[in-house]
């Protein structure tokens, strides 16, 4: 059995209140950072041989600017808080699977056009291999457009999309994890956008939280708050945070006209990452969920940095 190791997404384990910068690197990468060891699998990041855990990693400076350039020396990597040696190091931008999991309760109700065109603006930073799908849920979630290479198909269901009904946010997420069984790339990423907390899901948050920490699977949550008026609004923010930060996700918190922009900014993210891979000192095949941690030295010259990750992985027993 392969060694199921971290989604190659990577990146943000916090929730970003900050504004939107999108920015060009702040220093250009050494001569062949982009280069993979030979003892790792590119093109299947997630799976590689028995013994490869690989790490997608997000830098970001003290602006929330994206920070590209760095060395291997400059990062130090922790299982179970036991540091690793590094045995890889790199760039990668491989082929997506993205999953949009669109709100159309009836609280969306003003939020529609502006929330399509944040999937507009996420689709111009994909690439032809990629893939996506969507799923819309009120009081109920439907997986509406299968994977399609084709981002218009996508933005074409969302024109007639009407609000009304309740919210089964947390049904609406399942389905899309269910979806990514059938996505054809390594890499894969749910991008959720709703106004609120759940209110009528058959799936608990346990349950769904579960699920999360064994799929290969990123989730970005884009929360348009405001007005809140009932306890599951007021939970909204803590229920998407719980969701996206262990996958290595983020959850920001939107106004209307901050949506395209946030939207971009999750688009540049998941082309801009580093690829960190160890072997685990610890070799016992227990089936339990092993943390990672990730530690920048951090280089003269720049301000303080941040790093995004996904927090874990679940050893396999064979």
């Amino acid at each position: 059995m392969r060694h199921v190791i971290v989604p190659l997404l990577s990146l943000v384990a916090l929730a970003q209140e900050a504004p939107v910068n999108i920015v060009p690197r702040v220093r250009p990468p050494e001569k062949g950072a982009s280069e993979v060891r030979p003892d790792t699998d590119v093109k299947a990041n997630i799976r590689v041989d028995t013994t490869v855990v690989l790490v997608p990693v997000t830098v970001t400076d003290r602006l929330n600017r994206f920070v590209s350039g760095l060395e291997q020396g400059d990062f130090r990597v922790y299982e179970d808080d036991v540091e690793q040696k590094i045995i890889s190091f790199g760039s990668e931008d491989a082929p997506l699977s993205i999953g949009i999991v669109f709100d159309t309760s009836g609280s969306m109700g003003g939020k529609l056009s502006m929330s399509r065109a944040a999937v507009a603006a996420f689709f111009k930073y994909t690439d032809p291999a990629d893939e996506g799908c969507l799923v819309e849920f009120a009081n109920r979630p439907e997986l509406v457009v299968p994977f399609t290479s084709n981002p218009g198909e996508i933005e074409e269901r969302l024109l007639s999309t009407q609000s009304k009904g309740s919210t089964a946010l947390l049904d609406g997420v399942t389905v899309g994890l269910n979806a990514m069984r059938k996505a054809k790339n390594p890499r894969k990423a749910l991008i959720v956008i709703t106004d609120g907390g759940d209110n009528h899901s058959r799936y608990t948050q346990a349950e769904v939280r579960n699920r999360l920490q064994e799929a290969d699977v990123q989730i970005y949550a884009i929360g348009i708050y405001g007005g809140a008026s009932t306890p599951e609004e007021f939970a909204g923010p803590d229920l998407l945070r719980s969701l996206s930060e262990p996958t290595g996700g983020r959850h920001f918190f939107a106004s209307l006209h901050d949506l395209p922009d946030i939207a971009e900014k999750i688009g540049i993210e998941l082309r801009n990452e580093y690829l960190i891979g160890y072997r685990p000192s610890n070799t016992a095949r227990d089936g339990k969920f092993r943390r990672i941690g990730v530690k920048i030295n951090q280089p003269p010259g720049l301000s303080a940095l941040r790093a995004y990750w996904r927090k874990g992985y679940i050893e396999p027993t064979q």
